[in-house]
């Protein structure tokens, strides 16, 4: 369950930030951001304990996700006006404002950066010192994450508008990192 729960805010990140270029490059985005999802989730969950203890470790992810957010917003604004000012619907339009590859891999890792932690310390906290849960869990979280991520970018490539959804539900996610961020420091300075 957490799995899926946690997984969900990823795969939208990943199926935005892909969303926005060709049906080929998506498929290898996807898979690039997959595989660095993977790489960090690993690296994360070798050094959980320690990563628990870090006081602002949260806010700092949550702070890193709400300007992958900007970013995000500030192509879906550039993308409206151009298909405003050529006077054609948003989903007709073939990528208005191009995304490099770069770009949304950028955006890609910039994001599981930040919230592949709290899926890591999550599934460790679930786990209760079983290695093999771990593992099982973090394997179970990428591929849901990687079927998700696929379905939304297809998704967003065809019906544009639900990429503001998708950006709200990002904004949430990054907001209560950010507050829960607060309150841990909160309560380590009180």
């Amino acid at each position: 369950m957490i799995d899926v729960v946690l997984a969900g805010d990823n795969a939208v990140v990943v199926g935005m930030a892909a969303a926005a270029l060709p049906a080929k490059q998506r498929t290898k985005v996807i898979a690039i951001g997959i595989a660095a999802a993977t790489v960090m989730r690993i690296a994360f969950a070798l050094v959980a304990v320690e990563l628990l203890e870090i006081i602002g470790l949260l806010l700092a992810g949550g702070i890193l996700l709400l300007w992958v957010s900007w970013k995000l917003w500030r192509e879906l604004e550039a993308d409206r006006r151009a298909c405003h000012e050529s006077g054609h619907h948003a989903a007709s339009i073939e990528n208005p404002q191009p995304k490099s590859m770069a770009q949304a891999v950028f955006q890609i890792i910039l994001a599981d950066l930040s919230m592949s932690l709290d899926n890591v310390l999550a599934v460790a906290g679930a786990a209760h010192q079983h290695p093999w849960v771990l593992a099982s869990g973090l394997v179970l979280s990428v591929a849901l994450m990687g079927v998700a991520a696929s379905l939304i970018a297809d998704l967003l490539h065809k019906q544009r508008w639900i990429a503001y959804v998708g950006l709200l539900i990002i904004v949430y996610v990054a907001g209560h990192m950010i507050w829960e961020g607060v309150e841990e420091i909160a309560t380590v300075v009180a």
